[in-house]
């Protein structure tokens, strides 16, 4: 009598799990643990189920790891949403068993279009980008025909052409809800500081702000803005206190497109003005900073850690399945309201 041919279901029930399980360890999702997979494969080889029957255990579990590089033009420090953000990624990339490279895109880098210098396409299965926000340099990466995600991205990026994944921070609506509670609160004159230019998130924060005003029926007075290149407000000490002396009449409130801004912002104006009670400021990312800055920063949070868990699974995903359509998610964000913004609820 001939021997039955072994089914999932006999690996299964040998391993004491699910048939579904099992299904989803052999087929490669990426969604089941390392330790699960091999245990899996291991009873397939000695059961010798299908493609399965004459391989060898170590020569299977023993395959090269993968690589994803990481293209960064900063490096996060660990104060930086980013540093979580990578943290999460490289926890979900390593359990799947790739290695996690990271390359820093230097200006030189960006205005010759090269790529850097130790980073090698032929051993590169997926791409991480993250605070790369050159739409030439993103285009160059994308032309490379491997499996991308950008982690935010040029705000002058058009979805249709931009052949990779796309994951943000929710930053429009919850842009928009700090404004009308502002609004709500009795603060009639608004200003925003911040470079809508610089990314997609400033971008959207924009939005919001902007859809806020009008449907509140205020004109936004750009006068009372500092929409500068994002460079200038890194670029001197005293910038700030410059900027801010060249506004004629100040508004009741400034929304910032992130903390950094917010908390400098309120150190020049600190030495004219109280905050509060003269002017209220928020912020955006719930940084360190926004805590310990007096008073303490309304700000929205961003759940960095979760997204780099969600970019890796997006980018795992795209790896599977190259031919999937292009997403563009967003992970939804909180609003936290403090000392710096009363009257609000």
């Amino acid at each position: 009598m001939a021997k039955e041919k072994v089914t999932i279901q006999d690996i299964a029930d040998a391993l004491g799990i699910s048939r579904n399980t099992a299904s989803k360890a052999l087929n490669g999702t990426i969604n089941i643990p390392d330790e699960t997979r091999n245990k899996v494969i291991k009873k397939a080889i000695e059961l010798k189920y299908k493609q399965f029957a004459f391989m060898e255990t170590e020569s299977i579990l023993s395959r090269t790891p993968g690589n994803i590089a990481l293209l960064t033009e900063n490096l996060p420090n660990t104060s930086h949403i980013g540093s979580k953000l990578i943290s999460g990624m490289e926890k979900r990339i390593s359990a799947e068993g790739y290695n996690l490279s990271m390359h820093i895109i230097r200006d030189i880098d960006q205005e010759s279009l090269t790529l850097p210098n130790n980073f090698d396409v032929s051993n590169v299965d997926g791409i991480i980008c993250i605070e790369l926000f050159n739409l030439e340099y993103s285009k160059l990466i994308t032309s490379l025909d491997i499996p991308t995600i950008f982690i935010d991205c040029s705000a002058h990026a058009c979805y249709p052409e931009f052949q990779a994944d796309v994951l943000l921070m929710e930053n429009e609506h919850s842009t928009y809800q700090l404004t009308k509670k502002l609004i709500d609160g009795g603060y009639r004159t608004l200003g925003f500081i911040g470079d809508y230019n610089h990314c997609r998130s400033f971008n959207e924060r924009w939005v919001g702000f902007n859809r806020a005003l009008t449907e509140s029926g205020i004109q936004l007075d750009l006068s009372q803005c500092v929409l500068d290149d994002d460079r200038l407000f890194f670029s001197s000490p005293g910038w700030a206190d410059a900027r801010l002396s060249q506004i004629n009449e100040l508004p009741s409130a400034f929304v910032c497109a992130n903390d950094y801004i917010a908390v400098t912002i309120m150190k020049s104006l600190k030495n004219t003005l109280s905050i509060p009670n003269d002017i209220v400021i928020c912020g955006f990312d719930n940084g360190p900073e926004s805590s310990i800055v007096e008073p303490h920063l309304t700000t929205v949070h961003i759940y960095s850690n979760e997204m780099g868990v969600k970019a890796a699974e997006m980018l795992l995903s795209r790896i599977n399945n190259p031919r999937q359509p292009y997403q563009v998610s967003h992970i939804y964000t909180k609003l936290i309201i403090r000392d710096s913004t009363p009257n609000i609820s």
